[in-house]
């Protein structure tokens, strides 16, 4: 692999480049700290004994690749650790990790994350709507697979867009089971002879919301098994940097040609909502300062049963009552606390306007500022 080096002469990142070899071996050339999110599709292990077929003889395409085969579980349990012992490693401190798979590999693998100092913040179930059947109909339909989220270890702070993905979900919280269709249709890949180019394709619908949820604009997101390329295609369409690590090269060429003709979204349209704390803070006083409210101006509250006058250091006198926005309102409505923003209004032109319409119009010019 070749090895690069920024100005200072550490090693610099390959952005948005698929890295060819072994994952373990080539995240250990890349640098420590370095990436905001994994998002690792490893080999499930699926230990078939043979063909599958449907009750009519037909030859199902399943999982029997090369790369899927281990000696043993603790073969397999091996190579989990080595790799999740380098992903943790190219972390940043605030980063975080996702890891998807079937009960054939991911109670070992959730195992092998909380030993590696992982801090599991959840697990998500992906709900296929279209699943597979089980042709044999000795068990029950494989419907799900199951994602480990995860951040570096307890206590590390971590991306999570709460706002974005419950506007997604139509206002409502978004829950921890996922129902979205497996990849199938004109998204499958497909070789020139019409096989499926990989067989575990995942759907682009799984990895936008992981990535509008889990990451922001410009952030480095790794997939160590990048196979042919989702990842990297929705990380280029939501503007985040992206590195992809595959030792086949079929899947390669396939995933070059594939990210090659994405194109990425316009700038302000990678925008997401944010919550309320995530916005810039305004101090009362400045609404003071700027004249927006003047210092002897009357408040009310919003039900009317009290006011309150401005004082010239942002604070507020009312009933013998001082102090700050928040204070005063919960000491005259006898309460523990209180919002002063949604709980104060001021009067314009006989109109009772919340003074949080000011916050806000100061938020917005603070937006606008060009970088």
């Amino acid at each position: 692999m070749t090895k690069m080096t920024d100005l200072t002469g550490a090693p610099a990142l390959p952005l948005n480049t698929i890295m060819a070899g072994d994952c373990i071996e080539v995240m250990k050339g890349l640098p420590e700290g370095s990436v905001d999110l994994i998002f690792a599709d490893p080999p499930y292990n699926l230990q078939l004994k043979g063909e599958l077929h449907r009750p009519d003889n037909s030859r199902v395409d399943a999982v029997d690749d090369e790369w899927d085969r281990f000696s043993s579980f603790a073969s397999y349990d091996r190579f989990t650790q080595d790799w999740l012992r380098e992903a943790r490693r190219l972390l940043k401190p605030d980063g975080a990790i996702w890891v998807i798979g079937s009960y054939h590999n991911i109670f070992r693998v959730g195992a092998a994350m909380q030993d590696a100092g992982f801090w599991i913040l959840n697990d998500v179930v992906w709900r296929k709507s279209n699943p597979m059947p089980n042709f044999r109909g000795k068990r029950f339909t494989n419907a799900h697979e199951t994602m480990i989220w995860a951040s570096k270890g307890e206590g590390a702070k971590y991306t999570f867009n709460y706002e974005a993905l419950k506007a997604l979900n139509e206002g409502i919280q978004m829950r921890s089971d996922w129902v979205l269709p497996i990849c199938n249709g004109g998204e499958r890949l497909k070789t020139e002879t019409g096989e499926k180019a990989h067989p575990t394709q995942k759907p682009m619908s799984l990895l936008h919301r992981v990535l509008v949820g889990s990451t922001n604009p410009g952030d480095v997101v790794l997939d160590p098994f990048f196979g042919t390329g989702t990842t990297g295609a929705v990380a280029r369409m939501l503007g985040r940097d992206w590195i992809g690590i595959e030792r086949d090269a079929g899947y390669r060429e396939v995933a070059h040609r594939r990210i090659a003709d994405v194109r990425p979204f316009d700038k302000s349209a990678l925008q997401v909502s944010t919550s309320r704390r995530a916005a810039p803070r305004v101090p009362f006083g400045q609404l003071v300062e700027r004249g927006m409210l003047r210092p002897g101006e009357e408040l009310w509250s919003m039900n009317g049963r009290h006011k309150a006058k401005v004082r010239a250091d942002g604070t507020l006198i009312g009933d013998d009552v001082k102090g700050s926005i928040h204070q005063v309102g919960a000491a005259l409505e006898g309460a523990p606390s209180c919002n002063g923003w949604t709980y104060w209004c001021f009067r314009r032109d006989g109109k009772t306007v919340p003074i949080d319409v000011l916050r806000q119009q100061i938020r917005a010019e603070m937006e606008d500022r060009p970088d």
